[in-house]
């Protein structure tokens, strides 16, 4: 009877483990315009729940031209959306000034269920955010 408890609670951690590996790694998006401005967002999430943000912008008419922007905190998922936590004590110093508190970004893959030959890129699309610019930005996952 102890051996079927084992292996049940076994079973259900791989299972836990493998749920929340999928979403780790690193997500990246970059945009131009026609007048060579560029846009890049980058997000890695860690697989002991923490993440990291850059932003990064070069607008060739903008005051200054060239932005770099930081975040980093916590993350957590559950059913696929991802929320995003930063702690004012341990998360913000004078790099890291993004407040990504009620941020949350919906898990995009494609389903195990689709056989298909369509092509489904596994990202994170951010569905709200106190940031204003960062809702509706789907990041692509890079690994």
């Amino acid at each position: 009877m102890k051996s079927i408890y084992t292996i049940l609670i076994l079973m259900f951690t791989s299972t836990v483990s493998s749920q929340s590996n999928r979403v780790v790694g690193a997500y990246a998006l970059t945009l131009a315009t026609k007048e060579n401005d560029v846009f890049e967002y980058k997000l890695t999430l860690s697989q002991d729940g923490t993440f990291y943000f850059h932003y990064y912008s070069n607008i060739k008419r903008g005051i200054p031209p060239e932005k770099h922007t930081y975040g980093k905190g916590t993350w957590s998922e559950q059913k696929n959306v991802i929320s995003f936590l930063a702690d004012k004590k341990s998360d913000f110093d004078a790099k890291h000034t993004l407040d990504f508190t009620n941020s949350k970004a919906r898990f995009i893959i494609k389903s195990p269920r689709n056989k298909t030959d369509s092509v489904i890129k596994t990202r994170l699309t951010f569905v709200a955010s106190d940031i204003f610019w960062l809702k509706n930005i789907a990041m692509i996952k890079l690994d």
